[in-house]
């Protein structure tokens, strides 16, 4: 689904500026095709985005296509390991229809069709980055590259050393991947020359990614908060890939354009909490993610040049009504307006939560250049978005809660798990798993989804009771029900994957 269809973006993705750093979409445009197809793979690409990263398994046989998951489940209308699949019978698997009725019939591509997307209109090379979930591809991998490598750029990524030793050792760029820079993956790194190191959200942000990483290349991944996407478009890092290909190239639009802005990202919008127990029978007979609020969002011009500010709410999944937006004003070099907006509605199941999109005109008679060369001409045009985060809430008690999970269907039975706080650690157990068989917990504390059986223990991050803010935690149930897999959820955030929601928020006790 193209968001904002209803928008002029002709020239709006910051295209004509270049890395780094050097953006990649993560398994193509997630949110907008599904992921890891043809189809999400040319959306990326045809946003203006550097080149594309994807995941890369082999199939029974040895070829090698793209799939993140070990099994069909996920992603596809078929189940089962990828690996007891013949690629002729990979052909009669829908990977599309999950997503949206259009892509019915998007095939599970072969390695081979998708380097082939290396349009050569393009000033320079696509960048591939291929993550080896499986170890033993290496040679396969080379031999599938080899005819490409005059046309496209690649590094192949993997979170296993011995995987990034081997592809080192058959001469293709190595990347070990991590979740927080540490001084132990910088010795191996350096130690072994490989080319490059990426880390996830929030992954540079310790002692060791404030050190000397001049040997390598610094990447990151899936690189999605707008702040986040801006630090490290002034750092900057090397490159890195995003689940959200316009705001990634606005946030590297905006640090070349205005170097010397040194301010947060453009749009502050506030997060929406969502209180269950406290709709009417009316609402909770339709759902109960579901919510009325009365916000305000904030606009900045961080640009030396006055802008026209078209804003407006876009809405990926849900119903919803606003009032507030649509608005168009103008703003002056460094001015900030705020502009008031109510908004009611939501969705029976957590998904992808609203954004405030605005689309910044300049309005100046001359241009001016930055210090890289690049120009504010009249008409140009950056889009800029963020999203409204629904939320619920929790504090981490040493007295048993109960969370009760949502009825994300009308039949659904009464679902709930208990949790406490013990020490350092907070423990879940399943009470009523709401007719579902096999049930087994999932939940998620910060960044890590983890799965137990009927109970679960989470260790708190040692800083716990210090966050004003908490730490990201959803909980929930998955079984089976009448009609297959089936997950209860406390909140957004789970399962794994970028379509179910934000994650609720748990915090210590004295800051609910």
């Amino acid at each position: 689904m193209d968001l904002y269809a209803d928008l002029d973006l002709e020239g709006a993705s910051g295209v004509g500026l270049s890395g780094p750093p050097w953006l990649l979409g993560h398994r193509g445009a997630p949110r907008e095709a599904p992921e890891n197809t043809l189809a999400s793979l040319r959306r990326a690409l045809s946003v203006g985005l550097d080149g594309v990263e994807y995941d890369v398994r082999a199939c029974r046989g040895g070829d090698l296509v793209l799939m993140h998951d070990a099994t069909l489940e996920r992603t596809t209308d078929h189940s089962g390991p990828l690996s007891a699949r013949s690629v002729p019978e990979l052909f009669g698997i829908d990977a599309g229809g999950w997503f949206a009725k259009r892509f019915t019939g998007e095939a599970v591509p072969l390695l081979d069709e998708a380097l082939e997307l290396a349009p050569e209109s393009r000033r320079v090379r696509p960048i591939h980055m291929i993550e080896l979930k499986e170890a033993g591809l290496e040679r396969e991998l080379l031999e599938r590259l080899t005819p490409y490598l005059d046309r496209i750029t690649v590094r192949v990524a993997c979170f296993r050393r011995d995987v990034c030793l081997a592809v080192r050792d058959v001469g293709l760029p190595a990347m070990l991947l991590g979740v927080h820079a540490n001084e132990d993956d910088m010795r191996f790194v350096r130690d072994e020359r490989l080319a490059a190191y990426s880390v996830g959200p929030g992954g540079w942000d310790t002692e060791a990614g404030r050190g000397d990483w001049s040997f390598c290349e610094r990447w990151s991944w899936a690189i999605d908060d707008p702040n986040e996407l801006l630090r490290l478009a002034r750092q900057p890092v090397f490159g890195l890939n995003s689940n959200e290909p316009w705001r990634a190239l606005a946030a590297r639009a905006l640090a070349q354009l205005a170097p010397d802005d040194e301010g947060p990202w453009p749009l502050r919008v506030p997060d929406l909490f969502i209180e269950p127990e406290s709709l009417d029978d009316a609402t909770r007979a339709r759902g109960e993610w579901f919510g009325r609020w009365q916000s305000a969002v904030s606009f900045r011009n961080p640009f030396p040049v006055p802008v026209e500010v078209r804003a407006g709410l876009f809405v990926p999944h849900g119903a919803f009504e606003v009032d507030g937006l649509p608005t168009v004003f103008d703003l002056a070099p460094g001015a900030t307006r705020t502009v008031d907006f109510s908004l009611a509605g939501g969705s029976r199941a957590p998904g992808p939560d609203p954004l405030v999109g605005a689309l910044y005109t300049f309005r100046a008679a001359t241009f001016q250049r930055d210090r890289a060369g690049a120009e504010l001409t009249p008409g140009r045009k950056l889009l800029f978005d963020a999203p409204l985060s629904r939320r619920r809430v929790v504090t981490a008690d040493g007295l048993a809660q109960r969370l009760t999970l949502l009825p994300e269907r009308p039949d659904d039975a009464p679902a709930s798990v208990t949790m406490r706080r013990t020490g350092r650690d907070v423990v879940l157990s399943l009470e009523r798993a709401g007719g579902l068989t096999s049930p087994h917990l999932i939940a998620r504390l910060g960044g890590d989804v983890v799965r137990g059986g009927t109970g679960l223990r989470l260790p708190l991050p040692a800083d716990f009771d210090s966050r004003p803010v908490g730490v990201p935690f959803s909980a929930g149930i998955e079984g089976r029900g009448p009609d297959g897999p089936r997950v209860r959820r406390w909140s957004g955030g789970l399962p794994e994957g970028i379509h179910h929601g934000t994650p609720g928020l748990l915090l210590p006790m004295g800051r609910g």
